[in-house]
């Protein structure tokens, strides 16, 4: 019998996730890490500068084990920033620093999850008073989904820029067809999509 091990199963997945939106910023220039793809700026570096702040955030100050000992940077959830000030790096954060960010927040998160039973709760500062208490069980759970739904968006968004794709480096999980397929696979569903639409 298969011995359970649900805390290396649950920072499994959470790893994958993590690993995937690092990889999807590989041989990206400056520009096309940072620039705005979607009508509400979605980028690639600011995903990872959200999730590093979620991480930090869930596991640190959450089970009294604040990341930062000093003052926190100006877009931390606990100060007054501007909306959505996680979501994009500066010019003056640099890629290395947001991806080292992450990192660092990897490792704090894999502590955390280290020194607490699932089944510890811990205060999330910025939800209501009434429900701020959660288990490490339940905001694992919560972090990996948003972690792999953001792998998620960026996927799309390294496709968008360059065509690149996959899940990992060596599994993209998709058909090994040529570039003149794709363009005919896509054609095709431009046409049933026309035609279900009545155009």
């Amino acid at each position: 019998m298969i011995e359970p091990k649900p805390k290396a199963d649950l920072l499994q997945y959470l790893q994958q996730g993590r690993d995937a939106l690092v990889w999807k910023l590989d041989g990206l220039s400056e520009y096309d890490a940072r620039r705005p793809l979607t009508p509400t700026g979605t980028n690639l570096l600011g995903l990872l500068k959200h999730l590093a702040g979620v991480e930090l955030g869930y596991f640190g100050d959450t089970f009294g084990r604040p990341f930062f000992t000093e003052e926190p940077p100006s877009w931390w959830y606990t100060r007054d920033a501007e909306p959505n000030a996680d979501m994009w790096a500066t010019a003056d954060e640099s890629r290395e620093d947001i991806i080292g960010l992450y990192r660092s927040a990897w490792a704090h998160t894999d502590a955390t999850v280290e020194a607490f039973d699932l089944e510890s709760t811990g205060r999330v500062p910025w939800w209501p008073e009434e429900r701020a208490e959660a288990t490490l069980h339940h905001l694992l759970l919560r972090v990996i989904s948003d972690t792999q739904r953001h792998a998620g968006h960026a996927d799309v968004l390294r496709e968008l820029i360059d065509g690149s794709t996959g899940y990992t480096p060596v599994q993209d999980s998709l058909p090994t067809e040529d570039a003149a397929w794709w363009e005919r696979y896509r054609a095709r569903l431009e046409q049933v999509a026309r035609e279900a639409d009545g155009s």
